[in-house]
């Protein structure tokens, strides 16, 4: 039996909750996730017609990606849609989940995806998030090394970019006295002892600094071992807003806003004024991400495309870079896609359905 709370893990071990932005309200919105799941119905937004949608392919897990719950809920009459795809839930017996901007500021979440679509290498984050990292330090007797490090690399730190197993290890000599009560794994109580140790420093996220503690604690000799944590200011190259990469070789801008509306399927593509110029770099980000215009520019982004922009947001980019505008829902639809792939490749046995209500509220004529 495969319980939806194990669904939901491997979510959120590729997207962690703590990833998402403040005024989000990723994860569980509705349900008991204790049950065993019968089938998982993935869309983009939770409406009324997915929900019938679900009951109908047998469904009691919804995944989606845009929250069905952004503000509170102080009664369920059924007066909205919200309301009523929640009773419709709670009658049922079925979960809602989001996986909303904690997927939005992978790196290889929904930015990641669609330019690996787009054909973009050397891909960055465009805007990283700060304050997102923390510096581990322990010191370990010799002898013991490999193991705590490798239980630090086993809980998901020393991860830079491309590289993981990252650390930095320095020989010195450490000091204690063990007091009453104490049960020493060196050295004798009451007694001064002093040991070769090896200092170990590497780098996690602070969502997983628990893990790590625990992890250390189950792995060190000592019974007190020695861990700092030192907060980071550094840029979370696997984090934050936006994407940015290079194309293979050039293209003309035309051609290339051709190329992605026939690539997504997309009806209407608005732009800012034509420059002339050929297109190279690439910026991206699903959703609202006009905010990223600067960032784009700062990084050399010959385009900037995303799902939805301002009026004014055309006439900023003052012919620095290419505006492209896609929609937003359809800047969002591969999500998924995303979702299907995570899924399938750790649950191959049960039935996985990508939702086919229309659920995009823009309409086109």
């Amino acid at each position: 039996m495969v319980s939806i709370r194990e669904v939901l893990d491997v979510l959120e071990e590729f997207a962690p909750l703590a990833l998402q932005e403040s005024f989000d309200n990723t994860g569980i919105q509705v349900g008991e996730i204790g049950q065993e799941v019968k089938g998982v119905l993935l869309c983009v937004d939770v409406t009324e017609d997915v929900m019938d949608e679900a009951l109908v392919k047998g469904c009691n897990l919804v995944i989606a990606h845009h929250p069905l719950l952004f503000k509170p809920v102080k009664s369920l009459r059924g007066t909205t849609y919200v309301e009523r795809c929640v009773m419709k839930a709670c009658k049922y017996d079925m979960v809602i989940y989001a996986a909303h901007t904690n997927l939005d500021n992978l790196r290889k979440g929904i930015n990641g995806w669609l330019g690996k679509r787009i054909g973009l290498d050397n891909v960055h984050i465009l805007s990283p998030k700060r304050e997102g990292l923390v510096k581990v330090v322990t010191f370990v007797p010799s002898g013991h090394v490999q193991k705590v490090q490798d239980a630090l690399f086993a809980t998901g730190a020393g991860c830079v970019g491309n590289y993981d197993r990252c650390s930095f290890r320095h020989e010195g000599l450490g000091s204690f006295r063990a007091q009453e009560g104490a049960h020493p794994f060196l050295g004798k109580v009451g007694k001064e002892h002093v040991e070769r140790e090896e200092r170990i420093e590497t780098v996690v996220p602070v969502h997983l600094q628990e893990k790590i503690l625990q992890a250390v604690y189950a792995a060190h000799p000592y019974e007190e071992p020695v861990t700092d944590l030192y907060p980071l200011n550094n840029a979370w190259e696997e984090v934050g807003s936006g994407i940015w990469g290079d194309l293979s070789a050039e293209e003309d801008e035309r051609e290339f806003l051709l190329r992605v509306k026939e690539l997504f399927k997309i009806r209407c593509i608005k732009h800012s004024t034509l420059r002339g110029k050929p297109v190279r770099r690439v910026a991206v980000c699903g959703g609202s991400g006009a905010f990223l215009i600067k960032e784009a520019i700062a990084c050399g982004a010959d385009v900037l495309l995303t799902g939805e922009a301002r009026y004014n947001d055309y006439h900023d980019v003052q012919n620095r870079l290419l505006l492209a505008v896609t929609g937003h829902y359809e800047s969002e639809a591969c999500t998924k896609d995303i979702f299907r792939t995570l899924l399938s490749e750790k649950f191959p046995t049960f039935a996985l359905h990508l939702s086919e209500a229309d659920v995009n509220p823009v309409k086109y004529l």
